[in-house]
């Protein structure tokens, strides 16, 4: 494993333990050369996914992609960082287990929508704002009245 900070390719493993969902190991590591200290996580991936975007494009399935955009809409949100990492272990083995070796963007969309209204109504709300396109205060209005209407 290359050292993120210096470069150097002989980095050593100082402790590993599996995450608390066992959905991957956890390893922290330290360079040989510069001393610096750092964690990576090994997690099993069963296939390659691509996606196939609105447009038609397809691209590979990017993990960190998923949690830079959970984290946006849970930014200041009261949701630790290991709920937000089972959200997203929870997602990957959905989005795996159909079986296919591409998904649609949306239903990726539907996936994450889903995991975030089990963790916080307001990052599914803003989520949601960017993934159905609201133009409009309206937009949200209606959303939030049918998600209102759900809950009764």
């Amino acid at each position: 494993m290359r050292c993120p900070f210096c470069g150097a390719d002989d980095t050593q493993v100082k402790d590993s333990r599996p995450t608390e969902d066992n959905a991957a190991i956890r390893r922290r590591r330290f360079c040989v050369k510069c001393d610096a200290r750092f964690t990576t996580f090994e997690r099993v991936q069963l296939r390659e996914m691509m996606v196939v975007k609105r447009n038609g494009n397809k691209e590979l399935f990017d993990r960190e992609k998923l949690l830079r955009s959970m984290k946006v809409a849970l930014r200041k949100r009261p949701v630790d960082d290991e709920r937000i990492e089972q959200a997203i272990n929870a997602v990957v083995r959905q989005l795996e287990s159909l079986g296919e070796g591409e998904i649609s963007a949306s239903d990726i969309g539907e996936h994450v929508m889903e995991a975030l209204r089990k963790l916080d109504h307001v990052a599914y709300v803003r989520y949601a704002s960017v993934y159905k396109d609201f133009h409009s205060p309206g937009d949200f209005e209606e959303f939030v009245d049918t998600l209102k209407k759900e809950k009764v």
